[in-house]
């Protein structure tokens, strides 16, 4: 069965606005973004030189400028964005409205389609349960997680939604904030500010380098064990494997991160339900907990919660259990 729908579904829906009298002289394309901010300015751009902005009834440039009073008739064509064949996925959706979801992603689901995973993923459960968003980008999805990290993550409904949140992302105003347990009994938070890039040898790495992207990852202890932390993140940034990386570089890497984890140790000493439960944590033990934004049409702050799944539950109980096995469990 193919995995590419091959008919395209565009829906004209003719938008018309005046130029006030107070953008007179400023550039057609930065007075159509303030009258049409559902649209990103890239999108604006595009149907400006395709012909489907026409002022008084004719096509202008981008750049030229307005005199102010014009009739602007937007005619947005919009294409299918996401090729994908809808699939019937069962998604645990928190909260839903006309403009967004936020989704409840477990460990094991890939959110895009790529090689290995042309189909199963998220983006194939969301356009079965919502077919209009084929017609966003990644089917409304503005972030992601990776396929073995579990949580929170909001998608758009409409493209006002997905440039709005878009844009929230982009000046770190969406709160994001992870549980992460790691290697190694740490003594205190930090910052951790190396940037990021692909690693140099291995293209399924990510790296921290000197010439990368910049990356913030802010992080505090919960609760400290005999020879792991569990820690609370919060992401300023949202590169690829930004925790799992940073971690990783600070030598405690995420426990069960077959990728940036290095070689498996046991701590002396540990009793057999301990050390099969740290061998049988088959994912990076990374959950998205918290997930905090602004609704991107009402402006009304939204805050989305996800329980701590059972692997990462049984594996919390098991780092107790060994602290206080070993009298130094610290009291809280």
């Amino acid at each position: 069965m193919p995995n590419d729908i091959t008919q395209d579904s565009p829906k004209t829906e003719p938008r018309h606005a005046v130029v006030p009298d107070s953008a007179a002289g400023r550039r057609l394309d930065a007075v159509l973004a303030e009258l049409f901010p559902q649209y990103s300015r890239s999108r604006l751009s595009a149907w400006i030189k395709s012909g489907d902005v026409s002022v008084d009834g004719g096509q202008i440039r981008g750049r030229d400028p307005v005199r102010g009073g014009e009739q602007i008739t937007l005619t947005a064509l919009q294409e299918v964005q996401t090729r994908a064949l809808p699939e019937d996925i069962p998604l645990d959706v928190v909260y839903e409205d006309a403009d967004v979801f936020v989704i409840n992603k477990p460990a094991g689901l890939v959110v895009h389609p790529g090689a290995g995973n042309p189909n199963g993923t998220m983006v194939n459960a969301l356009l079965h349960r919502d077919p209009a968003l084929e017609l966003l980008p990644r089917a409304g999805i503005v972030h992601r997680l990776d396929k073995d990290t579990s949580g929170v993550m909001v998608v758009a409904r409409t493209l006002e939604a997905h440039t709005s949140l878009v844009a929230q992302l982009s000046s770190r105003e969406v709160h994001r904030q992870y549980l992460a347990i790691v290697v190694g009994a740490l003594v205190s938070g930090g910052t951790a500010t190396g940037a990021i890039d692909r690693h140099p040898r291995d293209r399924l790495r990510m790296a921290v380098r000197e010439d990368g992207k910049d990356a913030v990852t802010h992080f505090r202890l919960r609760e400290r064990y005999r020879t792991h932390t569990a820690l609370e993140c919060r992401l300023e940034t949202g590169r690829t494997h930004q925790i799992r990386v940073h971690m990783a570089h600070l030598k405690h890497p995420i426990v069960g991160d077959k990728l940036y984890g290095g070689s498996f140790k046991l701590p002396k000493g540990a009793s057999e339900e301990f050390a099969l439960g740290l061998r049988g944590m088959k994912r990076q033990a990374l959950h998205a907990e918290v997930l905090e934004f602004k609704h991107p049409i009402t402006g009304e702050p939204v805050r989305c919660s996800s329980p701590i799944p059972d692997d990462i539950q049984n594996l919390l109980r098991l780092l107790r259990e060994d602290a206080a096995a070993h009298a130094e469990y610290p009291r809280r």
